[in-house]
């Protein structure tokens, strides 16, 4: 018989979809597990990466089936972005049109993997049925007050005449038409994230589930700073500049002040100076840059001084106030107090400006002078006046006191984290439920009149503002208080919102009173393992705790963490890069389906590398795991590997290392997918297992055990069933079982099985197994590797060679060192 892939795969997909096998329904008295891969964008086809991160969900999913979880594993659509809308601008196809093929082809591929999706739970973002809810949520919020409007800049293409996101300007410039890019301000919709920035930092904590490496990109994200707010007057101006420091202890180190170039006070301060034009200048520049190139560490500190001086608030000194690239209107309140002697960025600034640099932090109290030096810790003031010879922190604490005091300064909390701007000036998002009314202000739609839907008539002409402007049956509304006539938000909503909270769709996808009820939610959440790529550990992941949060909050989720466990997942490199079209460097899952099978490209793929690790592309790679397949399907359906059913009995040695490398196996591989998620070695073990059932019927043909061979083929197909769906299925059936293989329950191993009278070493010669040893559990490491050196592969692979050393790695292996 031939393996033959892709009759048997065809087969089986027809089968599961016919007997809707991955159908889930809510069961109560069942234990559950939600798992969960975050869902794609609609970009038109699937890439390695998508192929990756489904594979390993499926494992999971699959296995916890087994293991007799009713499990909820779906899958649907971050429908909603920009690129169907430079599609509909470039194409002159409509974003709906252009998004739902997509979906059909992404959904055909995803089918053609043996995804075990229950396709009756799938959501779609751009579907109404889904974005009334996300209306529905954003009403909420407001009525909670954790939504608002006000001015904020935003990157405008001054020729597209159109808001580019920060992706899209590159190099100052405008990526579709390369003209200059400048920042605008425009009256936009925010989130109050910053009113559960405290919640979302301490429940950091319980994510035990998590990687470090998130956690701690998520804390620093939202960046936790106490210190103290200070007020620095202005020489002839009668507007304070308040400033924050986390080091108040080195406020009489302060000697000059730095704005953003974004700051307010800025054009008041130099209008109608000789400094006005080369700072206006100044400050268009760097408005063309984005916010990593202003920041990063390699980024020249440059500036220029706005002929103004701050007033210091306790010794009365005029100091300088400067205009900076490396302060950011963001960060803070858009104003520092530069202390050169203790900063690193301001000591390279005062370096460059020749601005005075004043020690007033020594490391310990009998440190030597050093002036002109740059010292970042704590230690003990001078320079200071009264405060000289307290720590940092006394110090710090009593000119606190003294501010809080003298009614300029005061103790308080920072945090890095700012407002979540969700207004998008663009057409293919979640329309802003809300109308400007000439008499009411800003009133929110009625829950029961969403959606807010998005209309057909409008007009792609990618300049100019939103394209709903141009539709007159969308902008004319009916204000819901008055009655008046009033006009409709023209902003849709960023795409994150979409994905902030559809894990908690799932749980009740076809629900029309409400986003989702408590009673299915309190059921599957929550999601038991969440899993994707590394690159959405901070905004994605952040803004779906916000919004589980809020929702927690209003007595519409019953948890208030969304993932109990994450893992995410490395790229898919080839050629040492990231696979890209530009890169010519891309591998299509299609080809290798058609070449090899989807149950060669998933095991591949999990086989290639830890799942948290980037994975090289290797055809040799997808080659091998395509042998091994052919391999496994011999192994149970060659008319010579006769099966047998009831009690295994063991009399023979081969017998015995049979049976324990199955029982070893099956303890490895369930060890591996429950507590590591380390599928790489768990498909090396069922390998070695495949390997003992080729030796077992070389020794053992003449007096064959059919029981013992006929579980070891049972057990080798229920433990590949995760990784190689299709190809198990059919074998299953091979064997004469009655369903499906993901229907059965996971093999127990014997644990008796696993200790043994005798020990199987593997044995290598310079690194490389070249046969296999069984010996006594009692043999001495002279006898094992006599045993060794006498093996027929052994001695004559080292027939004529000078053997180094023999190295006995107890239970494990021996290897031979030969020059």
């Amino acid at each position: 018989m031939k393996y033959q892939y892709a009759e048997i795969e065809e087969k089986w997909q027809r089968q599961w979809e016919q007997d809707e096998a991955f159908k889930v329904v809510d069961n109560p008295e069942a234990k559950k597990y939600y798992a969960l891969e975050m869902f794609p964008y609609p970009s038109g086809k699937l890439h390695m990466g998508h192929v990756r991160n489904y594979s390993i969900g499926d494992v999971v999913a699959r296995f916890k089936k087994m293991q007799g979880y009713n499990v909820l594993h779906p899958i649907g659509w971050d429908a909603f972005g920009l690129p169907a809308e430079n599609a509909a601008i470039a194409n002159q196809i409509h974003p709906d049109i252009w998004t739902k093929s997509n979906i059909a082809e992404m959904k055909k591929q995803l089918k053609r993997l043996g995804l075990s999706y229950d396709w009756d739970r799938e959501v779609t973002t751009c579907m109404e049925d889904y974005y009334k809810w996300t209306q529905w949520l954003f009403v909420k919020f407001y009525e909670k007050d954790l939504v608002y409007k006000k001015k904020s800049p935003v990157n405008w293409c001054t020729s597209c005449e159109t808001v580019l996101a920060n992706e899209q300007v590159v190099s100052g410039l405008c990526e579709r038409c390369d003209s200059p890019v400048v920042k605008k301000n425009l009256s936009q919709w925010f989130y109050r994230i910053t009113n559960y920035a405290d919640r979302l930092l301490e429940d950091i904590e319980t994510l035990h589930g998590w990687p470090d490496k998130v956690k701690t990109m998520q804390k620093n994200w939202i960046g936790k700073s106490i210190g103290a707010e200070i007020d620095f007057g202005i020489d002839g101006f009668d507007q304070k500049l308040k400033v924050f420091t986390t080091r108040p202890d080195t406020l009489y180190g302060c000697t000059y002040m730095v704005l953003a170039p974004e700051h307010p006070y800025v054009a008041e301060l130099t209008q109608g100076t000789e400094f006005e034009t080369p700072i206006r200048e100044f400050t268009e520049r760097l408005a063309r840059l984005s916010e990593i190139e202003r920041t990063s560490t390699e980024a020249v500190k440059e500036g220029l001084f706005t002929g103004r001086y701050s007033v210091h608030p306790l010794t009365g000194a005029l100091i300088p106030i400067y205009v900076a690239n490396y302060v950011l209107m963001e960060y803070g309140t858009g104003a520092i107090m530069a202390v050169p002697a203790h900063d690193e960025r301001d000591y390279d600034f005062a370096k460059k400006y020749g601005l005075d640099i004043v020690e007033v932090i020594r490391p310990s109290a009998d440190s030597p002078e050093a002036p002109d030096a740059l010292y970042t810790g704590k230690g003990f003031l001078v320079n200071s006046e009264t405060y000289n010879g307290m720590t940092s922190e006394d110090a710090s604490q009593k000119i606190i006191e003294k501010l809080n005091a003298e009614g300029i300064g005061n103790a308080t909390t920072n945090f890095r984290i700012r407002d979540w701007l969700v207004s998008r000036q663009r057409y293919w998002g979640c329309p802003i439920p809300m109308v400007n009314c000439p008499t009411c202000g800003i009133v929110p739609v009625p829950v029961e009149e969403l959606p807010v839907v998005l209309p057909r008539d409008v007009k792609f002409s990618g300049k100019g503002e939103s394209p709903l402007l141009t539709s007159e049956t969308f902008m004319n509304a009916v204000c819901p208080t008055c009655g008046g006539h009033a006009t409709r938000e023209t902003d849709t909503m960023d795409t994150f919102v979409d994905s902030s909270w559809y894990f908690l769709r799932y749980t009740d996808p076809h629900n029309e009173e409400l986003p989702f009820s408590m009673k299915a939610a309190s059921y599957w959440m929550d999601v038991d393992q969440y899993i994707g790529g590394v690159e959405h550990a901070i905004l994605h992941l952040l803004y779906s705790r916000f919004f589980t949060k809020v929702m927690y909050d209003l007595g519409l989720s019953p948890v208030g963490e969304p993932f109990k466990n994450l893992l995410t997942q490395g790229m898919v490199l080839k050629d040492g890069a990231k696979m890209s079209k530009s890169k010519g460097n891309v591998v299509s899952p299609d080809e290798i389906i058609a070449k090899y099978g989807a149950d060669t490209a998933r095991l591949f793929i999990l086989f290639a590398s830890p799942p948290e690790k980037d994975l090289e592309w290797s055809d040799d790679g997808v080659d091998g795991a395509h042998r091994f397949l052919n391999r496994v399907f011999r192994a149970v359906t060659d008319e010579d590997a006769v099966k047998g059913s009831g009690e295994v009995v063991l009399t023979y040695e081969d017998e015995k290392a049979l049976n324990y490398v199955m029982n070893r196996t099956i303890k490895k591989v369930t060890e591996d997918i429950e507590d590591r998620f380390n599928f790489n070695t768990a498909i090396s073990a069922v390998m070695e297992l495949v390997n003992e059932m080729y030796r077992y019927r070389e020794s053992g043909k003449d007096r064959w055990n059919g029981p013992l061979y006929g579980a070891a083929s049972e057990a080798l197909v229920k433990l590949l069933a995760p990784f190689a769906p299709h190809l198990m299925e059919e074998l299953w059936h091979g064997l004469g079982k009655e369903g499906s293989v993901h229907e059965v329950a996971w093999p127990a191993y014997d644990a008796k099985a696993l200790i043994l009278d005798e020990i199987e070493f593997a044995v290598q010669i310079n690194g490389k197994v070249r046969d296999h040893l069984v010996v006594s559990k009692d043999a001495t490491q002279e006898e094992i590797k006599n045993a060794a050196l006498a093996l027929d592969k052994i001695s004559d692979a080292v027939s004529g060679k000078e053997i180094a050393k023999v190295v006995v790695v107890p239970k494990k292996l021996v290897n031979i060192v030969v020059r």
